[in-house]
Formats: structure tokens, C-alpha cells, sequence
């Protein structure tokens, strides 16, 4: 359905300083999207030394693998803690701190690891099968732990020998090791732990090529060359500085004066404007995410605790919530917020994913109906909506095209702005109505699902509890058959569009954006820059 002539007005008359923002480029709905390759390694040669400035959009959580659930948490870690296994160019699990892919018993409830020997942590404590142990239990029995249900299906780990691992599972589980490629699967000096505990973060100790130096909240964060990593030769760079730069146009105007040689999660309306500059270069990567509106439908007491009563219009009325979706046209938003250049989807699973159903399909905006909705509920119109939004500038514009788009089918949408990590505690909590976030996504759709759409899940916001969900969903971790697994998944997808509790918009397409003399960054499709092998070129 094509967007109404009121609309594109409403579109249009938004502040200019939202539709043409930052370093030249243009936020109009006519310009073509730029054309950007991926990215998967820059292997000019590059000479040793120096420190690489890379600007963040947020200030990430705790820097501790076991809490940590920001995406800007993972990129830090990802040049700091090494993790059992990881991704490569290609978007395969390949070994990391494990020597080869799991050995998995007949039955699936026995996997046992190989690790890597001679290993040291950035301490110099070594790095052996006791502290993967002391690891992998902290994430999945401490209290605080947001990888419990990462690891929920992990009933013993037993340190074989210094080099091996075994791990005993209630029930089989297909995506453990997709789990151990991500924060599940860091593993922490025994050492740091013993001395600092819960305060970990504030000082975070891991293998990895680069060890924690400093942090000064909400400015920057600092990593240093690490003398005792086990392939420091690889390592060219002295230092990473990570700045906080919320700012989308300030984020570009550094890189473009050379105050940051690498930026990450360029706005899309700043793309353009830093793909002209001849100094400067822009590569993508991610798509295996997505962004969206959570609405909160049953989260009273916190995401962990049991579903409650929320006394919100959209909570109480499943029918006000397909009417709020019948509201949005994702195209247009794409299009008007981010130049066209995210992948439009209303499922969490990316859209080339070999787990993803092909009878998936998306609501077209049907205002028609989205009025008849809201009339029939008996909610007098317009229908009050607290729209909560993190205060950088894009999710503001994105916050305004919610609240025109809306207000055609009869919502009052009223926008509350907070710090990125604000609203994810305001998630957690349950105190909001209707919640713009997103995930950063994992190669195995378990990643995208379990923790985020199923009962007690400690990122389902939305609190959304329901058989139809849940079920499918684990009995799809138990499977090791692709076809299978993609039906169960797309069963509890279907029903959880049903429910929305999750508004899904767009899968995320990251730009990162350098300057030319910057080599060797590895950024694959997770998103993540790597700087192992990265430096200035020679």
C-alpha cells in the first residue's frame, strides 16, 4: 500500500536537521543508496606500532563477558576476549582458544573440547581446562549472569586434562557452539575473578591481543598491546582508543579531521558524505541482526520474573498492537531514515539465513484497516502510546516517523529520549510501554530467539510467554537437521508476529567507516571490527 499524500507531508515538514544531517550527506528518500562492498580483511602489508582512535556510538555496559548485553560491549571484547570459537569471513564457526569444532557423543549430551596449549592470559596466569571451567560455570550458575540461558542446556563442565573440556548436557543442543563463539564462550582469568569478583568488569582480564589499560565512563576506553598473547606477532598496533562518540555527525566530522582513523556504525545519513571524501573509506558488514519496537505486553516485574498484568493500552489490546503495526510502512521508514541502507523484515532471523522459512511474509501498511482496528477496541481515540527512544539523533528521527505514521490510524504517540545503556535497563525493569531497540544477532538463530522472545527470557522485554513460542524453540536446539530446525523456527515465529510483542523493522547493515591508510581490520558479518592484524600501512 502506498504511503498517503498526508504522510509524505507529515515526512517532509520534519526538522531539516534531522533529514539532511552530517559530513555531506543527504537524508532524502530520492538519492540511491550508495554502493558498498563487505568487507571481510584488508591484507595490505602495515608497519608496527601506533595507536588506532576508533569512535563508538554508545558508552558499552559492564566489560564483563558474563553481564555485558550491548553490541558496542562485544566490539571492545572482540580485541580483548578471546572466546572458544568464532566466526570467520565467511560466517563459519572456526576454532579460537579450542584446537577443533566440538566432539559431540552419539546422543548429543556429551561435547568434548580440545584447547589451545601454552596459552597465557593477559596476566600471565595460564590459560589451562580449570579456568575454562571456572569460566563457563560463572556464566551459566551466576545469579547475575545474563549467558544462564545461553548455557541453560550445560548440566557439568569436567576438566578432563589441562587441554581438554568435556561438557554434560541435560538434552542435546545443537547451537552450543554458535554460544561459545559469542560472550558464552569468553574465558576470564581465574586470577582476576578470584581477586575481584562481581567487580570484574571494572577491570577485565581475558587472552586476546590487546589487555585492558583504562575506562573513563562515557569518554573513552583504552587497550594496550598484549605482551603475553600466544600469536603477538600478528599484533602490529601499540594501542586502541576507544572514544564515545554518541553523536552520528560528530562521529563523521572526527573521522573526516583524523581525530578517529576508524568509526564505527556509521548513520546512514552520514555514509555518503564520508564515502566522498577521498581520504576515506566505508565497508559493511552485520545483517545478522535486526532493530525494532518492543512492546511491553506482560513484562511487569523484570524480563526474568513470571509475565504479569501491564496496564497499557497496546498490553492490554492485541488488536491495537496489529493496528500500530498495520500503521508503519517499513519501507518508507527505511528509506526516509536511513537512506535505504538496512534489509526491510518483520522476523528476527536473517533473511538469508539457511534457517529462515521462504513462507515468511511481511504486512503491508493498510491504514484502512489500522483505523478500524483502533475503532473497534473501544479504546477512545486517539489511543496514548510513551514511546521510549535512545537520545542519539537517528532513533530520535526514527522515534518522529513512528509517531506521524501512527497518528494517521489513530495513536497518540508521545516520545520519551534516554542514554542508549537507560533504556536497556528500562527494558530489563519493564518500566516502559512500547521500547526502540534491537540485537546485534548470531549466526545461529537460537541466538536471535531463546533469550529474547521466550518465557523469563533475560532480554524479552516485551515479556511475551506463550507454548507456541517456546516450544518450538527448544525443540528446535535439540534438532541437528537444518530443514527441521527451519520449520520449528518459522512455527514460533509465526506465532510470536501474532502476538507482537516484538515490532521487527530491519535487519541492521553496519558501516564502518576508515580512513584509507588504516590496514589489515577484519570486519565480517557479525559486525564486530577486528584489529588483531590491523594497522597503519606501510
Amino acid at each position: 500500500m502506498r504511503p498517503s499524500p498526508r504522510l509524505v507531508v507529515a515526512l517532509a515538514a520534519l526538522p531539516l536537521a534531522l533529514t539532511a544531517c552530517g559530513g555531506g550527506g543527504s537524508g532524502s528518500t530520492s538519492s540511491a543508496p550508495p554502493s558498498i562492498s563487505a568487507h571481510s580483511a584488508d591484507n595490505r602489508p602495515v608497519k608496527g606500532g601506533g595507536t588506532l582512535n576508533i569512535a563508538l556510538n554508545a558508552d558499552p555496559d559492564a566489560l564483563d563477558p558474563s553481564i555485558s548485553t550491548t553490541l558496542v560491549g562485544r566490539e571492545v571484547f572482540a580485541n580483548m576476549c578471546e572466546k572458544l570459537y568464532d566466526i570467520d569471513a565467511s560466517a563459519s564457526l572456526v576454532p579460537q582458544l579450542a584446537t577443533a569444532l566440538p566432539e559431540v557423543s552419539d546422543d548429543g549430551k556429551e561435547v568434548t573440547i580440545k584447547l589451545r596449549q601454552g596459552v597465557k592470559f593477559n596476566d600471565g596466569t595460564p590459560f589451562d581446562a580449570e579456568a575454562v571451567k571456572k569460566s563457563l560455570d560463572r556464566h551459566r550458575t551466576w545469579e547475575k549472569s545474563a549467558r544462564q540461558a545461553d548455557l541453560a542446556a550445560v548440566s557439568e563442565v569436567t576438566a578432563v586434562d589441562p587441554a581438554t573440556v568435556r561438557l554434560t548436557l541435560s538434552q542435546a543442543f545443537t547451537p552450543l557452539t554458535a554460544q561459545l563463539a559469542d560472550r558464552a564462550g569468553m574465558i576470564m582469568s581465574p586470577k582476576a575473578l578470584d581477586a575481584a569478583a562481581d567487580n570484574f568488569g571494572a577491570s577485565p582480564v581475558c587472552v586476546g591481543p590487546f589487555t585492558f589499560a583504562s575506562r573513563t565512563s562515557g569518554s573513552q576506553i583504552v587497550l594496550d598491546k598484549a605482551p603475553d598473547y600466544y600469536d603477538a606477532a600478528k599484533v602490529k598496533l601499540d594501542r586502541l582508543v576507544y572514544k564515545i562518540i554518541v553523536d552520528p555527525n560528530v562521529r563523521a566530522a572526527n573521522l573526516k579531521s583524523g581525530d578517529v582513523q576508524v568509526a564505527d556504525q556509521l548513520a546512514t545519513t552520514t555514509v555518503k558524505g564520508v564515502q566522498t571524501d577521498p581520504n576515506l573509506t566505508v565497508v559493511s558488514g552485520g545483517g545478522l541482526g535486526y532493530y525494532g519496537i518492543t512492546i511491553n505486553t506482560g513484562n511487569a516485574n523484570g524480563s526474568t520474573e513470571q509475565p504479569g498484568t501491564v496496564n497499557t493500552a497496546l498490553a492490554k489490546s492485541p488488536e491495537l498492537r496489529e493496528a500500530f503495526e498495520l500503521a508503519l510502512d517499513r519501507d518508507v521508514i527505511n528509506k526516509t531514515v536511513y537512506n535505504g541502507l538496512h534489509e526491510v523484515d518483520c522476523y528476527p532471523v536473517a533473511l538469508d539465513s539457511p534457517y529462515r522459512s521462504k513462507d515468511l511474509q511481511c504486512p503491508k501498511r493498510d491504514l484502512s484497516k489500522a483505523k478500524q482496528l483502533v475503532q473497534a477496541s473501544g479504546v477512545p481515540a486517539p489511543v496514548p502510546v510513551t514511546l521510549t527512544s535512545p537520545n542519539d539523533a537517528v532513533n530520535q528521527r526514527l522515534a518522529q516517523v513512528i509517531q506521524q505514521m501512527a497518528k494517521e490510524a489513530g495513536f497518540d504517540v508521545s516520545v520519551q529520549t534516554a542514554e542508549f545503556v537507560s533504556t536497556l535497563e528500562q527494558g530489563k525493569s519493564g518500566k516502559f510501554d512500547v521500547l526502540l531497540n534491537g540485537w546485534s544477532g548470531r549466526v545461529d538463530p537460537d541466538g536471535n530467539l531463546t533469550n529474547l522472545v521466550t518465557t523469563k527470557g533475560s532480554n524479552n522485554y516485551s515479556g511475551m510467554s506463550d507454548p507456541g513460542i517456546d516450544d518450538p524453540i527448544k525443540q528446535a536446539a535439540a534438532e541437528s537437521d537444518p530443514a527441521k530446525r527451519a520449520e520449528l523456527y518459522g512455527s514460533s515465529m509465526r506465532r510470536a508476529a501474532e502476538l507482537r510483542g516484538v515490532l521487527y523493522l530491519y535487519h541492521n547493515k553496519y558501516y564502518l567507516g576508515m580512513s584509507k591508510n588504516v590496514a589489515g581490520v577484519q570486519y565480517f558479518k557479525d559486525g564486530l571490527p577486528r584489529f588483531v592484524t590491523a594497522g597503519f600501512a606501510a
